[in-house]
C-alpha cells in the first residue's frame, strides 16, 4: 500500500520525486524502490523528521508503535503524520507521536495502486485546515477522498476496506456463470471485469441513482428483468447486508485488540 501511494503521488504530479523520501527496512525492496522511482530511500526513520513535514505512516498496525516510538523524539510541530494502519485509533497515534505532532488517520484501499482508491480520513484534534486540504490532495491523487468522523471507520472498512474483495467475488461468480454457458474463460473473465468497470463509471461520472440505472436496462418482460427476478428470490440484498455487518462486527473487534 505504501509503494502504491508514492508511485499514485508521482503519476499525479502531486509530488516530484526529489519531494519524496521512502524509508524501507528490507535491503531489496529498497534498491528496487530507489531504481523504480527515483526517490531518496533511507533506513532511518529519524532522517524523515528531519527532511520532511509530512509523513505517512504505511506500516501493519503490528509495527505501528515501535515505528512511531522510534520518531517520536524527532517529532515538532511542524511535523504532519498520516496514518493508514488499520484499528490504530487518532487518540492511540497521538499518544505515541507525542504532543506536539498533528495527526491524521486514512483507511484507503488496494484500488490506490491503479489511482481509483477511496479512501477516508479523520482529522486529529491538533490538526489544521491546512492539514484537511493537503490531506484530500495527497488521498486525491490516488482516486477518491472523503472526510469522515472516526466512529465511522469500522463501517467504511466494511464497505470500503473490504469491499474490493466481495466485489471481485461477485465479479468472479459471473464469470464463472458466463463459463458454465459455453463462454471461454478468459472471454467470461473480462466480459464481467468490463462490465463492472463500466457500471462503475457509468454510475460515478452520471451521479445517476442505481435504482434508475437498473430500471434503465430492465426492459419488462426481457432477460434483465429474467434475471433480476432470480437475484430477489435469493435475497442477495439480505447477504451483502451481513456480509458488512460481520466484517464491520470484525473491524471492531481488531480495534479493541
Amino acid at each position: 500500500m505504501g509503494e502504491a501511494i508514492l508511485a499514485a503521488l508521482i503519476r499525479s504530479g502531486c509530488c516530484r520525486p526529489r519531494e519524496l523520501i521512502a524509508c524501507e527496512a528490507v535491503d531489496a525492496r529498497r534498491a528496487e524502490i530507489r531504481r523504480r522511482y527515483r526517490v531518496k530511500v533511507t533506513t532511518c526513520p529519524a532522517d524523515l523528521a528531519a527532511a520532511c513535514d509530512t509523513i505517512v505512516l504505511a506500516v501493519k498496525p503490528q509495527d505501528l508503535d515501535a515505528a512511531l516510538l522510534a520518531l517520536a523524539p524527532s517529532l515538532a510541530r511542524r511535523h504532519l503524520l498520516v496514518s493508514i494502519a488499520a484499528g490504530k485509533t487518532l487518540a492511540r497515534l497521538q499518544e505515541l507521536a507525542g504532543p506536539q505532532a498533528r495527526v491524521v488517520r486514512v483507511m484507503p484501499n488496494l484500488a490506490v495502486a491503479v489511482g481509483e482508491g477511496m479512501s477516508a480520513f479523520a482529522l486529529g484534534s491538533r490538526a489544521r485546515a491546512a492539514d484537511r486540504r493537503w490531506v484530500a490532495r495527497l488521498l486525491g491523487s490516488c482516486g477518491q477522498a472523503i472526510e469522515l468522523d472516526e466512529p465511522l471507520f469500522d463501517a467504511v472498512t466494511a464497505l470500503s476496506g473490504s469491499g474490493p474483495a466481495f466485489f471481485a467475488y461477485f465479479m468472479q461468480a459471473m464469470a464463472d456463470a458466463g463459463t458454465a454457458l459455453n463462454l471461454p474463460p478468459g472471454a467470461a473473465r473480462l466480459l464481467a471485469c468490463q462490465t463492472m468497470l463500466g457500471t462503475a463509471r457509468t454510475l460515478g461520472e452520471t451521479a445517476q441513482d442505481p435504482a434508475a440505472f437498473i430500471q434503465a436496462v430492465c426492459s419488462p418482460k426481457g432477460t434483465t428483468a429474467a434475471g433480476l427476478a432470480v437475484l430477489e428470490r435469493s435475497s442477495v440484498r439480505n447477504a451483502v447486508g451481513r456480509t458488512l455487518r460481520a466484517a464491520a462486527r470484525r473491524s471492531r473487534e481488531l480495534n479493541r485488540g
